[in-house]
């Protein structure tokens, strides 16, 4: 089963939950780095929107730059680009977004968060079987990766702008307690040890496969068959762990 999810429904939900206090989400696979400090105001947002219209108005300011990123990439990303998608003015830009590392930072917490929904969503769903929920991950993850390769490709090479942002550590961590969490009732009779390594595997496994076949344009029917592969694989593996 497929999960599709708009983006313009994403931003202007993320748009609407800006004031909480909600981790940014999970990535699964990041740079290691050492966590230091929080953003500095250069790459975090300069001010939180009150009022309908400003939600609105970043909303439009996050679509419009999804397009740019997607079409210019990274090095070609300026706010001036993104305003004039936006059919914005430069300045009301920056009354949200001080520059293009705040808006790109922005758009990768937002990444995170709705990788993180997605985990969250399948992986905690009781009422389907523990192999079920994990087929279901690798299928929805795999179309997900190949429909966003553009973006996602582009802000990786934007990574070292925020990679060492507190939420970086707190999105990769929140993913990996998620994961041990369904691998807990998947396996309650394996050691923990062994738990922990395998969602590891599962979570590195799946984020550079993932990567590396969304590089590539792909048919509906080669996403279909990779991710089946996988699963295929995935499940084995619990299931062997299952019987140690």
């Amino acid at each position: 089963m497929v999960i599709d999810v708009s983006r313009r429904k994403i931003i202007a939900f993320l748009c609407r939950a800006e004031n909480t206090n909600n981790p940014s989400g999970f990535q699964f696979a990041l740079p290691g780095s050492t966590m230091t400090e929080r953003p500095t105001p250069s790459i975090s947002s300069r001010k939180q929107p009150k009022q309908a219209r400003a939600v609105e108005l970043i909303s439009a300011i996050l679509e419009a730059a999804v397009q740019v990123l997607a079409s210019e990439g990274a090095q070609r990303f300026t706010t001036t680009r993104v305003a004039e998608r936006a059919g914005v003015s430069v300045g009301s830009l920056y009354q949200y977004f001080p520059n293009k590392a705040a808006l790109l930072f922005r758009l990768q917490s937002d990444e995170w968060q709705q990788t993180g929904g997605l985990l969250r969503t399948i992986l905690e769903d009781g009422e389907r079987p523990p192999l079920e929920r994990l087929r279901r991950l690798v299928h929805a993850f795999i179309r997900s990766e190949c429909e966003e390769a553009a973006v996602r490709g582009a802000l990786n090479d934007a990574a070292p702008l925020y990679r060492d942002a507190p939420e970086a550590h707190e999105a990769k961590a929140s993913g990996e307690r998620t994961v041990q969490t369904f691998l807990c009732e998947a396996l309650p009779e394996t050691p923990e040890a062994m738990r922990d390594l395998a969602a590891d595997l599962i979570t590195t496994t799946l984020s550079s496969v993932g990567k590396d076949f969304s590089g590539s344009p792909r048919t509906d029917a080669e996403i279909e068959a990779y991710a089946d592969a996988m699963a295929d694989m995935f499940c084995a593996y619990v299931i062997s762990l299952g019987h140690r």
